[in-house]
């Protein structure tokens, strides 16, 4: 049997009370080691903003809601800032509450990624206003909504037209401030739209909507309602250049007929809707071969029946 001097003994005695010594938890050090975990607060925001926080929970919060959380403390006005820099859509159409200027000023200045942009019916939106807002997020804007909005000018759409290359929705009704050389502008910058609204537009003339409808090749929905210079000639150059076309609204242009619907739903195999009231001169004659393919707002006058119906009865 082998046997062990002392010294090797004593060598063996050191290194197992080392290994014990590594192996076993000191109290001293555990104690010390959970204080942060077991005194600190751990609050919402110590959550990752930019992994968490802002792509997971932000975008379940209204602007309302982005807000109020602002006005608790610092670190909440930070994080709803940060909150707004990503943020991809402002809905404030009809908004014309007391101060909502003042919200607008924070929003102009906060956010950076904005592609949809809904602003209708917004009283108190000036040029001062809405300039830093597109000027801050005119590479991404994509749907630009300003129907009714009376206190600003074309100053306003410049920046939309020239500069906002993603734009794909535009809706102008009741905009008296467009005029023909904003649309003229349009023409030039601006061939990629898929909607396109120009209702109650007074000021653009016929000439500058023919040219226009050229390049719009890729429009599915258009919206002209009362407006003058929508003659029979504009509707042959939306059909011949706008081929995707599946809905269009027409009503209180006075000046189209039958012979312009006519072309227009011939050349237009994906139309949808067709929205033609208080048009005078647009008969049953024309809509009644296109009711059952397409949805007409008013309703059949009782003749001119289908072919299907048209039959001979010989008596013998």
């Amino acid at each position: 049997m082998c046997t062990l001097h002392i010294e090797e003994e004593t060598h063996l005695v050191a290194m197992g009370s080392r290994r014990q010594a590594c192996t076993s938890p000191n109290p001293s050090t555990m104690s010390m080691r959970r204080r942060p975990q077991d005194n600190g607060k751990c609050t919402l925001f110590d959550i990752s903003w930019d992994d968490v926080l802002i792509p997971k929970m932000s975008i379940y919060l209204s602007l309302k809601d982005l807000f109020n959380l602002r006005s608790c403390s610092r670190t909440a006005l930070r994080f709803a800032e940060a909150a707004l820099e990503k943020r991809q859509e402002v809905h404030l159409s009809g908004n014309n509450t007391s101060n909502v200027q003042l919200g607008f000023k924070v929003l102009a200045s906060c956010c950076r990624r904005l592609e949809h942009l809904h602003l209708a019916r917004c009283k108190w939106l000036t040029d001062d206003l809405l300039l830093p807002l597109l000027d801050n997020n005119k590479q991404r804007l994509s749907v630009v909504n300003l129907n009714e909005c009376i206190n600003i000018t074309a100053l306003s759409l410049q920046p939309i037209i020239v500069q906002c290359k993603q734009l794909r929705v535009l809706k102008l009704s009741k905009c008296q401030w467009l005029t023909t050389g904003a649309v003229d502008a349009l023409t030039l910058h601006q061939s990629k739209l898929v909607e396109f609204d120009i209702s109650h537009c007074g000021a653009i003339g016929e000439r500058c909507l023919i040219i226009f409808f050229r390049k719009l090749n890729k429009l599915t929905i258009l919206s002209l309602a009362n407006t003058p210079s929508v003659t029979d000639q504009v509707l042959i150059q939306i059909g011949n250049y706008c081929r995707e076309l599946e809905h269009i609204n027409l009503i209180g242009c006075a000046s189209i007929s039958d012979y312009g619907v006519h072309a227009l739903t011939n050349s237009c195999p994906k139309l949808q809707s067709l929205m033609v009231q208080r048009c005078p001169l647009v008969t049953e004659r024309v809509l009644a071969p296109l009711r059952g393919r397409v949805h007409i707002d008013r309703p059949s006058m009782g003749y001119n029946l289908p072919a299907t119906q048209h039959r001979l009865y010989l008596q013998v």
